[in-house]
């Protein structure tokens, strides 16, 4: 079934769409996290969209079209890091904030927490370090997927894993960002 979908989908714009567009909101607030911007996610999302319309015909479909659309959009924002710098936008204080209904302060405050750790994120970590984190800590990818997705070993995202939350740990120490900074 899926290949029949895949197939029909490199012959038919509409079919294309229905293979992907399930999948646009999480990589929207995927590209989010990585980026730190709402603007600058969506005009990733899109761009990540047209990639991998024209890559549809090398799909190999070995993976699920859910990790290959998380490579094309990964590696997108990581072409945005490059070319525009880390720190192009400020980072949106939207981040993560999609829940359609009121929040408890519980929740507010978690939410919060949750938004300066990825502030904290997306300023301390080295680009392929936040790609690694938010890909296993948020996406719940395995180590062997985000492996596949960004193109690593395993050992490599343990790694970069464990060196993201080394990172992380000393930028919420006082005056631990000063010390990453230097």
């Amino acid at each position: 079934m899926r290949v029949i979908a895949i197939e029909h989908a490199r012959r038919r714009e509409r079919a294309y769409l229905r293979l992907v567009e399930p999948h646009r909101a999480e990589l929207r607030a995927h590209c989010r996290r990585m980026l730190g911007s709402s603007d600058a996610a969506e005009d990733a999302v899109q761009e990540a969209m047209v990639r991998a319309w024209r890559a549809l015909p090398r799909f190999a479909g070995r993976g699920s079209i859910r990790s290959w659309l998380y490579r094309i959009a990964t590696n997108v924002s990581l072409d945005v890091m490059r070319t525009r710098g880390k720190w192009a936008t400020p980072v949106d204080p939207r981040l993560g904030d999609e829940h359609p209904h009121p929040l408890s302060d519980v929740e507010q405050d978690w939410r919060e927490a949750l938004q300066l750790t990825m502030a904290t994120a997306i300023d301390a970590l080295p680009p392929a370090q936040l790609a690694v984190l938010i890909l296993r800590a948020v996406a719940g990818f395995s180590a062997a997927e985000t492996a596949e997705i960004l193109g690593m070993t395993v050992p490599a995202v343990n790694s970069a894993l464990q060196r993201a939350r080394v990172t992380l740990r000393a930028a919420r120490e006082p005056g631990g960002s000063d010390e990453i900074a230097a």
